[in-house]
């Protein structure tokens, strides 16, 4: 490719009917000047031409990044869903067991209450029996001693006996019963 300095220092011969110099002088110098103007533009064309390349290669290279994001970040989201999963698996096997310890915890307290109960009410029923023991032995005795103080007074039969009415206590003035203290020891007495 000729270069506009070529142009510019071009030589021609002169021959019998030449053409007018200035004029060849100006269309030269209008050449090499629109030249140097396309020679310019050229350059900047392929400056801009390697630039989009260098752009596309870059934009390539961050569509391969951008889809290895996007696969990385699928992958995330499936290992977080798993992961969310198990957990979830978990704290529904874990609420489970604990929903299955209380019940078994409860059914052990209602066993053992009703362990207690049973043991409760054998003592009373084993209380019951022996005190009304003791009360039938101190009947007896008292009828006996009521035989050997009083033959002439022999009942045989303690449902011959007249009830005798239950006393009237005195209240005072406040609504409250008069309590004899005397009575307590009196009862103590008799229980002996």
């Amino acid at each position: 490719m000729i270069s506009p300095l070529e142009i510019q220092e071009k030589e021609f011969s002169r021959g019998l009917k030449g053409f007018k110099e200035d004029e060849v002088n100006e269309f030269l110098d209008q050449i090499t000047l629109d030249l140097e103007h396309l020679l310019e533009e050229n350059r900047q064309l392929k400056a801009e031409k390697q630039q989009m390349e260098e752009d596309l290669k870059k934009y390539q290279s961050s569509e391969g990044a951008v889809l290895q994001t996007l696969e990385t970040a699928k992958a995330l989201m499936g290992e977080l869903s798993a992961s969310a999963e198990k957990r979830a698996q978990i704290l529904l096997k874990n609420a489970e067991l604990d929903a299955q310890r209380m019940q078994r915890e409860a059914k052990e307290n209602i066993e053992r209450m009703q362990e207690e109960n049973a043991v409760l009410r054998s003592r009373f029923t084993s209380f019951q029996k022996r005190y009304k023991r003791m009360l039938e032995e101190e009947l007896q005795r008292f009828d006996s001693l009521a035989s050997e103080l009083f033959p002439e007074l022999q009942v045989s039969d303690l449902s011959d006996l007249p009830e005798a009415a239950p006393k009237q206590r005195k209240t005072s003035r406040s609504g409250k019963p008069n309590i004899d203290p005397n009575d307590r020891k009196k009862t103590m007495v008799h229980i002996k």
